[in-house]
């Protein structure tokens, strides 16, 4: 296998600036203590491909309703890779848990972008049965896969990335 990234988690800072975004009644003191929890993404067993990403604080859900986390967390990806994001296939199961953008793509690139390449996830619970999701910190959510791929040969791209979500045009 070529070990070809590294997860991190972004400055608290960073982290305190996202998280209040999204969560503006929530104190700097509960903030620092949700930073502090933040666990690094991980493969469960030798054989997956997926790494999973935890919740960095306890979530519910209602069906339809949606949440964007801040998970706190960066990859620093090789040049020719790129990370994919999706739910947890037993929450995708059981609440149709979802990722709104569909599949969130983490380009190497985003690693040095303004907001240090803080991820994102944007999930929503479209239960159709009314089941509400209720998690705890810490538990899996998402899972990325790191994934090869390849331009063509008259590519040209000398753009330069600054931010996230929509900010290559």
């Amino acid at each position: 296998m070529e070990r070809i990234a590294k997860f991190e988690k972004v400055s608290f800072g960073q982290f305190l600036t996202d998280w209040k975004k999204f969560f503006p009644d929530i104190g700097e003191k509960r903030i620092r203590d949700i930073y502090e929890g933040i666990m690094l993404p991980k493969r469960a067993t030798s054989g997956s491909a997926g790494y999973d990403l935890f919740l960095p604080c306890g979530i519910m859900l209602a069906p339809g309703e949606g949440m964007t986390i801040p998970t706190g967390i960066r990859a620093k990806i090789s040049e020719g890779w790129v990370l994919n994001l999706y739910p947890r296939s037993g929450l995708g199961f059981k609440f149709r848990l979802q990722l709104d953008n569909t599949v969130g793509i983490v380009d190497s690139d985003y690693y040095n972008s303004d907001n240090e390449g803080h991820i994102m996830i944007k999930v929503t619970n479209d239960s159709r049965s009314g089941r509400e999701l209720s998690l705890e910190a810490g538990k899996g959510f998402a899972q990325g896969i790191f994934l090869p791929f390849g331009i063509t040969e008259d590519d040209d791209a000398e753009g330069v990335r600054n931010g996230g979500f929509g900010s290559t045009g």
